[in-house]
């Protein structure tokens, strides 16, 4: 392997992850339980927060359900990587180091930059100074004391996506004295098959949310939200779910970035501009055979945990495999009782199997609990952590197998 040497002495190659998300802890683990036995790579983590971000839950969090407190630091011990709070200001790619709360310099010999997105609320006026989110546990956290706080009124959801309709679904299930409008320009579960998009409409009516597609939302007001053609819904809270935004950390660095800042990365999921550099999860524009992959869970963590396979195959003087990877569902909860899973193919296009219903949140909930055993299992057995959908023809680009 590549042992950097000072002064005459071997010394570890310091390998920094950006990020302890979903992805960000794949690729922990995982590369830390894999070089563990023979010391010679040094992995931190650098986070915000010591506690872990079940994205997944954000919706109960913003309706003041409690959640479990899962620790960041706890899941890392035993296996030898160091935990760094703080949050990353500037990354100097020139240099390798990165910048931790502006005054603590932190130097890497690989980086993995997983640092995801938040919610997009720069593109509308007002929609970053009125406009609640669900980018993080202290965000949602913030909507749930608006919402406990709200005799009546109104909740407007802007952005008929999944986490738009899990956020409707949630809020009208929870505060049946609030009325909850749900805006987007496109039909909720419009890439769903005929059967699950019915039972997401009908979950959405029973619960009382009021779905408006085919509408732009232009500005956001105090107690408004201004629509395209100069209509205006009034809102005692608005919640902002459409669309995402990247750090534009990684740009200030200078590495090659897509159209929304993404890393644009290899097959191995190393920048094409700073190989030392792998980008993973919502971070990365990866490129499969369908086109470029969208930032969820059930692909996010597939690559921390490659980015770890590719990391410790270099470091022992080999090369790295493309990265492969295959959607298989899209499950969406509809309240506490009800949910909807929509299987899919590799392209995440819908087949026509889907379920609804008491067996589809039994199903959600295996998938959204599944990330923390998942890590745990790692620790002990890091090989488990290596299996995920490749997704056949669907998957393959030219000169992959």
């Amino acid at each position: 392997m590549n042992a950097r040497r000072e002064t005459g002495t071997a010394t570890a190659h310091r390998v920094v992850i950006l990020g302890a998300g979903y992805a960000g802890m794949a690729a922990a683990v995982q590369l830390a339980a894999r070089v563990k036995r023979h010391g010679r790579v040094r992995v931190t983590v650098v986070n915000a927060q010591e506690r872990f971000t079940e994205r997944m839950r954000l919706h109960m969090t913003a309706t003041g359900q409690p959640l479990a407190e899962l620790s960041v630091p706890e899941l890392l011990e035993g296996t030898g990587a160091r935990f760094v709070r703080g949050w990353v200001t500037a990354v100097d790619a020139d240099a390798r180091t990165v910048r931790i709360d502006d005054d603590q310099a932190l130097p890497y010999d690989t980086l993995v930059y997983g640092l995801g997105g938040v919610a997009d609320t720069s593109a509308v006026p007002g929609a970053e100074d009125h406009a609640y989110t669900l980018s993080g546990a202290q965000d949602a956290e913030l909507l749930a004391d608006r919402l406990a706080r709200l005799g009546g009124g109104t909740v407007v959801v802007v952005g008929s996506g999944l986490t738009g309709v899990e956020s409707a679904a949630e809020i009208a299930e929870r505060y049946p004295r609030l009325s909850v409008v749900l805006l987007g320009g496109q039909e909720p579960g419009a890439a769903m098959n005929p059967k699950a998009r019915a039972h997401l409409h009908a979950a959405l009516d029973r619960l009382g949310v009021k779905v408006r597609a085919g509408v732009e939302v232009v500005k956001v007001l105090p107690d408004a939200v201004e629509l395209a053609g100069g209509e205006s819904v009034a809102a005692d809270a608005v919640l902002w779910t459409g669309g995402t935004r990247t750090s534009p950390l990684a740009a200030a660095a200078g590495l090659a970035v897509d159209e929304r800042g993404r890393i644009v990365t290899d097959d191995a999921l190393r920048s094409v501009s700073h190989p030392e550099v792998y980008a993973i999860g919502d971070a990365a524009a990866i490129r499969q055979g369908y086109g470029v992959m969208h930032g969820t869970c059930q692909g996010g963590m597939p690559t921390g945990v490659h980015a770890a396979l590719s990391i410790d195959r270099v470091l022992r003087g080999r090369q790295p495999k493309p990265f492969r990877f295959g959607y298989y569902h899209t499950p969406v909860s509809l309240g506490r009782g009800d949910a909807v899973v929509q299987f899919t193919r590799p392209d995440d296009s819908p087949r026509r199997f889907c379920l609804t219903g008491r067996a589809a949140v039994r199903y959600k909930e295996t998938v959204t609990a599944s990330p923390w055993p998942t890590y745990g299992r790692m620790k002990k057995m890091p090989a488990s952590g290596a299996f995920w959908p490749r997704g056949g023809r669907f998957t393959r680009t030219r000169g992959t197998k």
